[in-house]
């Protein structure tokens, strides 16, 4: 296997598809949330996977400080996480829905909050799909974050934030124990010279990283 070159956007993608695929991209990352502007469409998915790129997910919506994390919050995030990629998209079960940890926790958030959310997460998989497997379960975070989720076995996949200042995140980087890693932002040019705001992604090259096509 080699590295897959990604990004991930806020932006729709549909009208880009192509032009994408023509630059080298091979997957984009993309969104569920409670935001229908940001999120992941099923005409998109078709556009992106129709121009041969494969894509992921992740979901965000203000995950980005510890009063966030609750078991509760894990199971409406999940369930709803589960009904946006089974019933809207129609994302094969096997591949992953990755979710945020956008800020840099401690290892007390953690053993705490974020833990309880991600056994919720997998509890509303579970009964989402009646106990039986379906989606696997990424985290989006910084190194100290995506390692202690994985060695819990919390998390199967870990996607690495790009901000290298967060606490495990260079010794993460270093070592290659991430599926996939971010990296600072770019601008590039889309169809008919639109500037798209992005940022860069590329996968383990020995790892599977949970995309998929539709």
């Amino acid at each position: 296997m080699s590295a897959l070159r990604g990004l991930d956007t806020t932006v729709e993608l549909t009208r880009h598809a192509e032009a994408l695929r023509s630059q080298g991209y091979d997957f984009a990352m993309r969104y569920y949330s409670n935001n229908a502007a940001k999120n992941l469409s099923l005409g998109e998915a078709r556009a992106l996977s129709q121009a041969g790129l494969k894509m992921g997910v992740v979901w965000e919506t203000t995950g980005t400080h510890a009063a966030y994390f609750t078991r509760a919050q894990g199971l409406a995030d999940g369930a709803q996480a589960f009904r946006m990629a089974r019933e809207s998209i129609g994302q094969p079960f096997g591949s992953a829905i990755y979710f945020a940890v956008d800020y840099d926790p401690t290892q007390a958030d953690i053993d705490g909050g974020i833990s309880n959310y991600f056994t919720g997460v997998h509890a509303a998989l579970y009964v989402a799909n009646e106990g039986a497997p379906s989606y696997r379960v990424g985290v989006y975070g910084s190194g100290l974050c995506c390692g202690a989720l994985l060695e819990r076995e919390m998390a199967a996949l870990s996607w690495l934030s790009q901000s290298s200042g967060f606490a495990g995140s260079r010794r993460y980087a270093e070592q290659k124990l991430y599926d996939i890693i971010q990296m600072l932002p770019a601008r590039i040019v889309g169809a008919d010279g639109i500037v798209l705001s992005i940022d860069p992604d590329a996968t383990h090259p020995e790892k599977d990283a949970g995309l998929f096509s539709v």
